[in-house]
Order: C-alpha cells, then structure tokens, then sequence
C-alpha cells in the first residue's frame, strides 16, 4: 500500500491520505505525475484578501497533491538515492505535497499568470495584492522534506513535501556520518543541534557516544582558521535531556546533547555522529515541477477531480526568496524546468537575494543551512553560462546548461543586495572562482544590484521610518545576526529599502514574460568598470567614519571554501554522499565586493532614493556583539547590515573626526533634502526601477520626515 511506501510513521494525517491511493489504481497511471490532488480547505470569498483591484473577490484553496516519479526517467535519475526508495506496484516512488491556491473568484478575471512561489522553510506564501488584484494566480507548495522545526508534518497552514526514506536494496537501513554544531550555549541544560533555527534533521541511530565525537573549539576565523580547545571524552556528554533537576547523564534522547561539566559559550561544540533512514530530499525537486506542471497544463486527476485553474494559465514565474531562490537555481540547474512529458514548465524565474545553489540533492542534506562553516552550497558552477573553473579544477559547467539543451529555459530576474555579498559568498557567481573577467549573462537573464543594502532590504513597518531613523541610528534596536544562535549586531541595522525596486521589477517581469517587453538592461558592480575590488578598507576607498574599528571591515567577508567531501560526492551537481566530517579546506576562494564613492555607500548598483540622497553610510555587514554570545564577537555579523548616520553639521563631524560631508553640507535645509529625495526619485523613475506611485510616495515621506527640519 502506498500509505507503507511513503510514511515515515510521523503524522496520522499522512497514513490517513496515503491510504486513498490503492496500488490498483496507482498501477492504472502510466506516467509520473500528479495522480491526486485533495482540496484540503477552501475560503471563498477570503475576507482576509480583499483587494481593491478588478479582480474583486479572492478565492483561497488549500490541500495535498500525491505524485509518483519513474524512477528510471533522465529526468529523475538525477535525484540522490532515488534508486533506493521504495516502489509502489507500479514500480513508481510516491510522495505527498502540500500547496495554497489564490485566485479571483470569478475565473474570468483571472489574467493568465500564475506566481508559483517557494516556501521558504516552510512558510506557505500568498502573494500581494498588487498582483492580486490584477487578476493574478498564486500557487505556494511545498518543496523541502527533511520533517524538522517548520516544515515537520505536523505543522498546520506550512507548506512542505512527505518524500521516502531511503534503504539499500537488502532492506537494511541506509547509514552514514552527520556533522552538527552547537553554538554560544551555556549552563548545565542540555541543548538541541541546530542548522540555522530548526533542528538538524537527521539523528544518532545509537546513543552510545563511544560511537560518535565531540570537539570544543575555542575560535574560528572568517577564513576557516579553527583552533580546537578539546576532544570530550565520551564518558562527559550524553545524548540526553538535562538541567539542574535532572542533571548528567539525563534522560536518553536523540535530539540533545546533555554535557557533565555543562556548556561553555566561549566555546563551539561540534559533533559527528552516524545516523539512518536519510530521506530522499531530492523528491522535492520533482514535487515543485509535477505541481506545477499540474495545475498548469491538466483539466483534472486521475481521479475525476477538477483542476481549479484548469485551462486558465498561460504563463507561469517562479519565485523564491533567499533559501527560497537558491532551491530555484539548483532546480533550473539539475533539469527540473522540463517536465517528464518533455514540456517546460516555468516560463520565468525570479531567484531574490539567493547567490547559490540549494543544499539539497545529496545524501543527509541540510538545507537550512546558511554558508556557515562547514556547510555545502556554494560548490560546484553558481554562474548561468558555461565558464571554466581553473580554481577547484572543475569542468567548464553553467547553470543554464540541462536547460538550454532541452530548450526549456525560463527567463530570469535575480537581484541581490550587499549582504549577499559580505556574508553569502556572491561574487564568484559575478567573476568565477579566480575572479580576473566578468562573466556574461545569456540573453534571458537580467541582474540587478541593490548596493549598501541588508538581506532583503528593510522592511518599513511606517512611513516615516526609513528617514527618521537614518537621523540617528538610534532609533532601532540592533539587529539579531541571522544563523544558529550566532549574536547581535553592535550597528544600527540599515534601512535601505528592496520593496520599490521589487514593485518595479514585478512590472517589467509580468511584461516580459505576458507580452515579451524585455525589462531595462542589468545593473551590477563589475570587474570592467573598476567597480569591484578586494575586500580590504584601502581597496574599497572606505571613509574613515566614527565608532568603526579602524581595520573594519577589511579581513571581514565570509569567503567561498573549497571542501573535500570526500570521493563520493560529486561537486558540480552538489549530489552525491559526502564521507569527511567535517570536510578539510583545500584552498579558500578570493572574494571581490563593490568599492565605495567618499560616503562608504557602494556604487555600481540600480538608482535607489536613499542611496542616492543619502542620510549615513548603509552597510552590507555588521559586527558582532559579546556579551551572552560571544563566539563571533568582533566578527563579521552573519548576512545582516549596518548604518551609521551622518553627522548634522560640520562642526560636528569635525570633531568626531568623521570625513563624510554632515547633512547642513549636502542638504542645507529640510526643503534642500526634500529636493534631492525628488530628483533622486525622478532618476529611477527614468531608468525603469521606481514606480511613479511609489516615487510619489517616498517624496510625501521625505517632506514628512524630521530631516534638517527647523
């Protein structure tokens, strides 16, 4: 029965859906596809949606789709381990994925696009209204299946995909070594593995920890220089639960590790330990294209149920955030843009702030993880076209190139802000691993820069926010450094903004990819143009600025490593089953970042009013706090940024030392700001990156604001 093929035992709810698939009506479908889908919950209308378009009302679905994949199709062959999940009667391998529908309720203002967009770790994504009402479709569903914090099976309204376990071909299970890290813990309660902020995946199969190691470091450098403090003795730690109560050795548990002389925060913890079962994470490849390719193309299951969407799709995006866009390269990258009856799926792809290819497709996968230490995802080609990679002596590969063979390449729009540069390794995608040439687009992708800007930008919770707090930094707590448990930043966290040059670029998307108008020309710091230069204070031209360490931010940028995972894992598709933990550094890759004009605000990027009319210097990086975590402390604050105002007059500059021109220099008065704010506004308007609403807006705003007023 299928309910036994696909069930890891985790939920009642997948026992009970898988049960309706019986093996004589799975072994009447012939081809691998969406054979089922449950509509789960349905709000029509959705108040909670309501928009103000021609659209009118918003219809929400939610549910389930079973797929089945042949396992000896090109197409799938791809997908690690694979040949070692179990078949139904039809010699298929079965999983479950969640998705959501939102769609107008009258299916005659639908307008032919659908988003199709990618959970990120789980959280299920409704789209906007400024494309809800405009008539537009959108489809979130699930993709990752690693069954841990946010996309564990039994999270409600999350988005994920129930995909099988893996076993050798005798029936005994699959085993092999996982790497996990415990950072800036402390106190005699034991703690939990963590890969960002879910649990590690994967578990010990044997809680004796004569059969795994423990190392205390005492430091690691930005450049993967690690001093070890000490090997812990396997009779000093338990997997087990502990605190003051119930102290060492505790209570036997996988999922923690209980230490007899408690944790230190000074120190990193790392364990390697064997594990079994890996799920077949790469099913969730294939599970994003057949849902897709589902609701696009099909009038209905194989069951009789009715494909809401049926015959109204003619284009679809996909899209994805961060984690979210990795996942959309390494799906482009491996193939998955065709479906198993030759068809593309995706007509556009729209990767945001995502430099890498997911972690993903390899044996004991964590995707959640971030490009910390000893984390894959930056391996193998993570540029678009075929260019060599002299470096890590690695074939000329490109992302594009399954695609462009079977012709079923989207058209792409990726944006980036500084911190992926800083702190998620995004340059060799630029200028390959050795960095001398700029590497080409192809013709079907634009790139846009953001400079000086955070991971995603800032999010404006009101209006006068971005301005007012530019005036002082200080109006803002300091932001927490993304990652596990890594810190605080000690900086104001930077308030330049992505949402207006998003709202753009959704525009010129819909209408290249609707009716084929080409969006404006990519924009992005480069080689050619002196534009990018080595991460060093002197190369950068970085100002001399007040409450910097003088050295900052040189020796600061998180570099792309070199690992040796070992001879079976295969580098350029990031497949494959790495067998050294933690992997040895074989070289580390030369990083490049923007330079900066005499402010400390990068240059080489998209026109952008508060880059433009500038209030302080807006950074790509932080710097770590101390304190109750002080691992990282005076390093680089993971991927979040920075802002340090400029001073009022010059007076006061002056007597800081500072080099930058004080806002009475640049602006004079309130009105000369507002001034610039409107020519800085009506620039991007021209070059296609502000909308004139939002131009409107931001000007309001800007007169609003507190700057320089009397």
């Amino acid at each position: 029965m299928p309910s036994a093929t696909i069930s890891h035992g985790y939920t009642t709810l997948l026992r009970t859906s898988a049960i309706a698939l019986t093996a004589g009506i799975l072994l009447a479908t012939t081809d691998a596809r969406i054979s089922k889908i449950v509509i789960e919950s349905t709000l029509d209308p959705d108040t909670t949606l309501a928009g103000t378009g021609d659209a009118g009302a918003i219809k929400r679905i939610s549910g389930r789709a079973y797929g089945e994949l042949d396992p000896a199709n090109p197409l799938n062959t791809i997908i690690q381990d694979i040949q070692l999940a179990p078949k139904n009667a039809a010699g298929k391998v079965e999983y479950v994925a969640t998705f959501q529908l939102v769609m107008p309720s009258d299916p005659s203002k639908m307008s032919g696009l659908m988003w199709h967009d990618v959970p990120n770790r789980g959280g299920r994504v409704t789209i906007v209204p400024a494309e809800r009402n405009v008539g537009d479709v959108g489809l979130s569903s699930g993709w990752q299946g690693d069954n841990a914090g946010q996309t564990a099976h039994s999270q409600a309204g999350q988005d994920f995909v129930i995909v099988p376990i893996a076993r050798n071909a005798d029936g005994t299970p699959v085993r092999g070594e996982v790497l996990g890290r415990i950072v800036n813990r402390s106190g005699p309660e034991s703690q939990p593995i963590l890969v960002q902020t879910s649990p590690v995946p994967h578990k010990p199969y044997d809680l004796d920890t004569r059969k795994s190691s423990l190392t205390a470091v005492k430091h690691e450098t930005v450049d993967g220089k690690v001093t070890i403090d000490s090997v812990i003795a396997s009779s000093d730690w338990a997997w087990a639960k502990c605190d003051m109560k119930n102290p060492f050795p505790g209570t036997p548990d996988a999922t923690q590790i209980c230490l007899k002389s408690g944790f230190n925060p000074k120190l990193l913890y790392q364990v390697v330990f064997a594990a079994e079962n890996p799920p077949v994470l790469g099913v969730g490849f294939a599970a994003f294209r057949d849902v897709a390719a589902f609701f696009k193309n099909e009038a209905k299951d194989d069951f009789g149920t009715a494909n809401p969407l049926a015959g109204k799709i003619k284009h679809v995006i996909s899209r994805g955030n961060s984690q979210s866009g990795n996942f959309l390269r390494g799906f482009i990258h491996l193939g998955f843009n065709q479906d198993e009856s030759g068809k593309q799926v995706h007509d556009g792809a729209w990767p945001i702030i995502a430099g890498r290819r997911i972690a993903l497709n390899f044996r004991w996968a964590q995707p959640d993880g971030v490009l910390e230490l000893y984390q894959a995802g930056s391996e193998g080609p993570q540029w678009w076209v075929p260019w060599p990679d002299t470096v890590r002596k690695l074939p000329e590969r490109g992302i594009l190139d399954r695609c462009t063979a079977t012709k079923t390449c989207p058209k792409i729009i990726e944006h980036f802000g500084s911190a992926e540069v800083w702190a998620l390794k995004l340059t060799p995608q630029w200028i390959g691993t050795d960095g001398k040439a700029d590497i080409p687009l192809p013709d079907n992708v634009r790139r846009y820069y953001i400079a000086s800007s955070n991971h995603g930008g800032y999010i404006v919770p009101t209006p006068n926010t971005m301005f007012n707090a530019s005036l002082t930094g200080k109006t803002l707590p300091p932001p927490n450094c993304p990652g596990n448990n890594f810190g605080t930043g000690v900086l104001a966290p930077n308030v330049m903004p992505h949402i207006h040059t998003v709202n753009a670029l959704r525009q010129h998307f819909r209408n290249w990819v609707m009716k084929g108008v080409a969006p404006p020309p990519s924009v992005w710091p480069r080689l050619d143009k002196g534009e990018l230069v080595d991460a060093t204070k002197a190369a950068m031209g970085f100002p001399s600025i007040p409450g910097l360490p003088l050295a900052v931010p040189t020796n600061f940028i998180m570099p792309t490593f070199d690992y040796d995972w070992g001879p079976d894992f295969n580098a350029n598709d990031g497949s494959g089953v790495p067998t050294k933990l933690p992997p040895p550094i074989k070289q580390v890759i030369n990083m490049k970042v923007p330079r900066v004009n005499a402010d400390g605000n990068e240059v080489g990027g998209v026109p952008v009013v508060l880059h433009d009319a500038p209030l302080g210097t807006y950074l790509g990086w932080n710097i770590t706090a101390g304190g109750a975590r002080p691992f990282h402390e005076g390093q680089i604050c993971n991927y979040v940024g920075g802002m340090i105002p400029f001073a009022k007059t010059k007076a006061l500059r002056d007597a800081n030392g500072d080099t930058r021109l004080s806002l009475v220099e640049r602006y004079r008065d309130h009105t000369g700001y507002v001034a610039a704010v409107k020519s800085a506004a009506t620039k991007a308007v021209a070059q296609g990156f502000l909308l004139q609403g939002d131009a409107d807006l931001l000007v309001q705003q800007a007169d609003a604001s507190e700057v320089l007023r009397p």
